[in-house]
């Protein structure tokens, strides 16, 4: 059984999802954006507390919110590190990200893989679906747990709005067609855990988002 915890971190308010497996204890930390010790120790405290081994760091996106804590989380724990290729490129410029906050941060590591809609990764019985959702960033993607229904969304789909499209490499219209075609096909019972707000379902979504309406 998958159980999931989700932590705001930064400045940016950003949901940093850790998943785990109940039973063989491994887990995934998805969009890792602590920013600083009070924040690493938060996390750090949870880990212990709950005994999880953390195996795997997953960047459904890599803007700067969504990828302060990945040097701490590689280097800490060595985690195999899965980023969308299609973000390389605001991966390799998250100083500048930063810099643009009033913010100081040295580029995360190369990923060790990247994702794509044939990645095979399992906690414990669970397999992670990866859904390519692209229009907030030109590679994001969307993690659905099927037998779970829970889908991380980053910064895709929120309850009752959508990601940002005015950021390098948005797309207005290929953001809606990522909802329309890959998360409103999920079942209505599917809850969605964004990265930022609070948590919602695909059939509130579908009924109430203002902007899918």
């Amino acid at each position: 059984m998958i159980r999931i915890k989700n932590f705001v971190f930064n400045y940016f308010a950003e949901n940093t999802i850790l998943l785990w497996d109940e039973e063989t204890k491994k887990s995934a930390v998805v969009d890792p954006g602590m920013s600083d010790k009070e924040e690493e120790k938060v996390f750090d405290e949870f880990l212990i507390e709950n005994n999880l081994q953390l195996k795997y760091l997953i960047n459904t996106h890599c803007h700067i919110d969504h990828i302060l804590g990945c040097n701490y989380i590689k280097s800490k724990y060595g985690a195999s590190y899965y980023a969308p290729e299609k973000d390389l490129i605001l991966l390799n410029n998250s100083s500048t990200q930063a810099q643009m906050f009033g913010l100081d941060l040295d580029n995360p590591p190369a990923p060790d893989k990247f994702i794509s809609e044939e990645t095979d990764l399992s906690l414990g019985n669970s397999k992670l679906i990866f859904l390519f959702t692209p229009g907030h960033t030109p590679g994001e993607y969307c993690i659905y747990l099927k037998e779970e229904k829970i889908c991380v969304t980053g910064d895709v789909l929120f309850k009752e709005g959508i990601g940002r499209t005015d950021l390098w490499g948005g797309d207005y219209n290929t953001l809606i067609n990522s909802i329309e075609t890959k998360l409103f096909s999920l079942p209505e019972d599917v809850k969605i855990y964004p990265g930022h707000g609070e948590s919602s379902t695909i059939g509130h979504e579908k009924q109430n988002n203002p902007f899918l309406i």
